[in-house]
């Protein structure tokens, strides 16, 4: 029959997504007409991309565009000692939950060899490197990058400072990755392009865990009032734990929380979250809770109250709490009897 498959190439296909390349087809006894005749319009296949083709009809799967990525850039011959293609940036990191830009839905980002010759067609934007990962994530024959580079290959794409903080607070949060391990990929790879993932890294080294506490920082800044420290942890005389709030002047006794479920919280807690912000003025701070739209749509009724705040809290006696920056150790705090 003109269009029978194969027994070899059907078993390749359902390994493959139901995806297969023009040269996998011919080189398991696919007759270029056979072929052909499939790809007809109205035919049960479908080009995807240059040479690949989805074997059903219908829309592509996620999976399935991504296995025609592959296949896409994959050299041919595809011998033992090829460098073969890495799905890296916001088509890796879906895997993982992590907070990426509605723009990023529709690319997949795929990192191919310097020598390669491969165009950038339809969905996939084609990255030649000479550092090709040496590590993948594998999911049946689709290859990722690991996260940090997953992560730092996306944000080189963004425009966005906002989207930036966003994509690198969201993997930190979620686990994904480090701060560090994000930096050593800012530091290994092109500086172009890499200008606000920078910026984004030497923030969450500061201390801001959230595109928001980013955005408050920034303001702060702005209207040139004391600088908080962000997510210290503040203990009781006695060694007691009491709070780590988003921003805190130790000075006036006033700690800031940017009231967001989408970046504080794992799981959906948010009355215990509140309470615990809230217990923070038994012990005499003075709390302030902003909400990221606060905080985006009127930027002046957030630092006039930061700034009321402030100067109230610096006149008066100064708390007796230890306060520790974010990321350095808790000091041996003495227990009174």
């Amino acid at each position: 029959m003109a269009d029978a498959i194969p027994r070899a190439l059907r078993a390749l296909i359902e390994e493959q997504e139901l995806v297969v390349s023009r040269h996998q087809a011919i080189a398991a006894g696919m007759s270029p007409h056979s072929l052909a005749h499939r790809l007809r319009e109205g035919g049960p296949w479908q080009i995807l991309l240059p040479g690949v083709y989805l074997t059903v009809t219908g829309t592509a799967l996620p999976a399935q565009m991504e296995m025609a990525a592959i296949l896409y850039g994959t050299p041919k011959p595809r011998t033992a000692d090829a460098v073969h293609p890495v799905i890296t940036g916001a088509a890796a990191l879906r895997y993982e939950g992590v907070t990426l830009p509605e723009s990023e839905s529709d690319t997949i980002d795929l990192l191919v060899p310097i020598g390669s010759r491969r165009q950038s067609a339809s969905f996939v934007a084609v990255h030649r490197t000479a550092r090709m990962p040496t590590t993948v994530i594998a999911r049946g024959k689709r290859s990722f990058a690991l996260d940090a580079r997953a992560v730092a290959d996306a944000a080189r794409g963004m425009t966005s400072l906002r989207d930036v903080r966003a994509l690198v607070s969201s993997a930190v949060q979620k686990g994904c990755c480090s701060v560090t391990a994000i930096r050593n990929e800012l530091d290994d790879g092109p500086a172009r392009g890499s200008a606000l993932l920078a910026r984004a890294v030497a923030e969450a080294y500061s201390g801001t865990r959230s595109a928001p506490e980013a955005e408050l920082r920034d303001l702060i800044g702005k209207a040139r009032l004391p600088m908080p420290l962000f997510n210290p942890r503040l203990y009781l005389p006695d060694g007691t734990f009491i709070g780590k709030p988003d921003a805190w002047w130790p000075e006036a006794g006033v700690a800031a929380e940017v009231d967001s479920r989408e970046w504080h919280l794992r799981a959906p807690d948010w009355e215990h979250t509140m309470d615990r912000h809230s217990g923070l003025g038994q012990y005499g701070i003075v709390t302030l809770h902003i909400s990221p739209q606060k905080l985006r749509k009127d930027p002046t009724f957030v630092i006039n109250r930061i700034r009321n705040a402030v100067q109230a809290g610096s006149a008066r006696p100064r708390l007796n709490i230890t306060t520790v920056p974010s990321g350095m150790k808790v000091p041996l705090l003495r227990l009174q009897p």
